[in-house]
């Protein structure tokens, strides 16, 4: 079993325990003052920092060949309809097998499904580079890969996840998930440009063998992680079972509510499914206009993680997950009520700005508060709500713009959201007295 550890950190010890600061040591004094992103969990973690760059140069290639593929069953079909399944064929799994990836994430040595999994990934990169080149254009083929694409995240998700606090002691955690979320975004925004301009250049197995060629970054640093079994109690069954998962999550309201509120604001105020039709009816333009509506909340994600360094100094979680919601749902709502183009972008950026902090502190609750035996179950809940609750916004903010008009559905769901989220904070008043000093589920 690979145990490998770099020679500017302490080695791992056996068990895979974490290895935690003294009182004296600097990197656990009181964090000092700063805007820009806290870097620490890159100074003070070589595993973490080799996990961060690689997936960060991994999440742009993926967005690379995401919009590759798009294009090439466009190009195949000439149907909108086919591009749709798409994303279909990567819906369906990453629900399905996120729950049980959590589980087996719980089971199995982390660092193992988490190699095993990222080498399916690159696999499958792989393979769609040699049939691109070989000339093997098949729409079932592509819809296969990212169906099993979907597959391979399900499992190594929660594992990559869940071992991020066994890296870094918890006060490093918030600013872990916020360069996490800093990753996301930068390669959701800069893949697909890349990947546009790599099939427009070189054709689709340009942009299919500088994905597989990144992933080996990712690959590497999974690799070089040590051991990460799950740390189970006394007395506990060898494998997790995913109805105890949830039967832990349903006696944990300040874990459920970090579920509860992020479902607020992707269902009720989730506005993307009506940005084709507001670029035209409410600002006049065309699919650039449209383009621009998509890209603003991506664009205060980014920059809400860059400036982060004031979040390591929040200890009321559960309080900054209520504003940073209440926050989303009404700059989505003042957005509603817009006509200028520059204002709506300006009023999406801060929505964008607001979720990135959410998820930030409902990352870094979840990973304190919650017993490292459970952290694969919960994660893979995580994957179900993220994946699952824009869909379902999707279909109701185009249901309601349909049955009564884009305003309604854009103002009514950001108001709906804030009125949801109040009540929640109202009904259990104990996530708003959550401290991350004294992580209680």
């Amino acid at each position: 079993m690979h145990s490998e550890t770099s020679k500017d950190e302490p080695p791992a010890p056996d068990d895979a325990q974490a290895i935690l600061p003294s009182p004296r040591d600097p990197v656990a004094a009181p964090p000092r003052k700063r805007l820009l992103a806290d870097l620490t969990p890159l100074r003070t973690s070589a595993d973490f920092r080799r996990l961060w760059i690689g997936n960060t140069i991994s999440w742009v290639g993926q967005g690379m060949t995401a919009l590759a593929i798009s294009l090439q069953v466009y190009d195949l079909t000439r149907s909108s309809f086919s591009v749709g399944l798409v994303g279909l064929f990567s819906l369906v799994p990453l629900v399905v097998f996120g729950l049980y990836g959590g589980a087996i994430a719980d089971t199995v040595d982390r660092r193992l499904l988490g190699l095993a999994s990222s080498t399916g990934s690159w696999l499958l990169a792989v393979a769609l580079a040699v049939a691109a080149f070989a000339g093997f254009h098949q729409v079932w083929f592509l819809y296969a890969v990212v169906a099993l694409q979907a597959v391979c995240a399900a499992l190594n998700s929660p594992a990559r996840t869940s071992m991020i606090p066994r890296l870094l002691p918890a006060e490093q955690l918030p600013a872990a998930n916020a360069l996490n979320s800093m990753t996301t975004t930068f390669g959701t925004m800069t893949g697909p440009m890349l990947g546009g301009a790599l099939v427009g250049l070189w054709g689709y197995q340009a942009a299919y063998l500088i994905d597989a060629v990144a992933f080996t970054a990712a690959l590497y640093a999974m690799w070089r992680l040590p051991a990460m079994r799950p740390q189970r109690e006394e007395g506990s069954r060898g494998r997790a079972s995913v109805l105890d998962g949830l039967r832990f999550l349903a006696t944990r309201p300040n874990i459920r509510m970090t579920f509860f509120t992020d479902l607020c604001a992707m269902v009720l105020a989730h506005p993307r499914a009506l940005f084709p039709a507001v670029a035209v009816v409410w600002y006049g333009g065309d699919a650039k206009t449209a383009g621009l509506l998509v890209a603003a909340p991506a664009v205060g994600a980014l920059l809400g993680s860059v400036f982060s360094g004031w979040l390591g100094r929040v200890h009321r979680h559960g309080v900054a997950i209520l504003l940073a919601v209440g926050g989303w749902g009404l700059a989505v709502a003042v957005f509603g009520l817009t006509r200028n183009l520059w204002l709506g972008l300006l009023f999406l950026a801060l929505a964008g700005a607001a979720d990135a902090i959410s998820m930030v502190f409902r990352s870094t609750m979840l990973q304190a508060a919650t017993p490292d035996a459970m952290r694969g179950r919960l994660q893979g809940v995580f994957i179900v709500v993220v994946a699952g609750g824009p869909r379902l916004g999707d279909f109701l903010a185009g249901s309601v713009g349909d049955l009564a008009s884009p305003t309604v559905a854009v103002t009514g769901g950001g108001l709906l959201c804030v009125l949801a989220v109040t009540a929640l904070g109202l009904r259990w008043r104990n996530f708003a007295r959550y401290d991350a000093r004294d992580p209680q589920p």
